[in-house]
C-alpha cells in the first residue's frame, strides 16, 4: 500500500470516529461525557492532518497525525479506566470528589448547578463488554499503525 492509502485509512478512520460519535449522540440520544468530547478532539486533529498530508505529503505529517490519534487512544484508555474504577476521573463527569462536607446548606438548596451532567464514570453503552471509551482506543491504536506505516512510506 501507498503513503497515500495508509493517509486516507487512517485520516478516513478517524472522521468515521468522530461520524459515528455523532451518530450516537444526535440519532441515538446518548449524550457525551466530558471525557467522550476530550476523545473527539484528536480525531478532528487527526482528520486535519490527513487532509494536509495528502496534499503536501512527507513524514512529519504522519507523524504529527500518529501522535494525535495516540492522544485519542490515551484519553480512551484514561476514559476505560474511570468506567471501571481503575482511577478517579474529573470530579466535573465522575463520582469522585469531596462529598457533601466542603458544602454550605445554601449549596444543597441552590438550583444553579449543572443540569443533566453526564457522568464520566457510567457506560452509556457496550458492545462485547467494551464501552464505547474502550473501543474508541482499540480502533485509534490501529490507526496509529496505519499513521506509522504512512511514515515508512512517505
Amino acid at each position: 500500500m501507498s503513503y497515500r492509502s495508509h493517509v486516507l485509512i487512517a485520516a478516513g478512520g478517524s472522521a468515521a470516529l468522530l461520524l459515528g460519535a455523532l451518530a450516537f449522540q444526535y440519532l441515538g440520544g446518548l449524550a457525551p461525557c466530558k471525557l467522550c468530547y476530550w476523545q473527539r478532539y484528536p480525531h478532528a486533529l487527526a482528520v486535519a492532518i490527513g487532509v494536509l498530508a495528502l496534499w503536501l505529503g512527507g513524514r512529519t505529517l504522519a507523524w504529527l497525525g500518529a501522535l494525535a490519534a495516540l492522544a485519542t487512544a490515551g484519553v480512551g484508555l484514561y476514559h476505560t479506566g474511570v468506567e471501571r474504577g481503575w482511577w478517579e476521573g474529573p470530579t466535573s463527569c465522575s463520582g469522585a470528589g469531596p462529598g457533601l462536607g466542603g458544602m454550605k446548606g445554601s449549596d444543597l438548596l441552590s438550583t444553579d448547578g449543572p443540569v443533566n451532567v453526564v457522568m464520566c464514570d457510567e457506560v452509556a453503552w457496550q458492545m462485547l463488554g467494551l464501552s464505547m471509551a474502550s473501543w474508541n482506543m482499540v480502533a485509534s491504536l490501529v490507526l496509529v499503525g496505519f499513521w506509522i506505516a504512512a511514515t515508512r512510506r512517505g
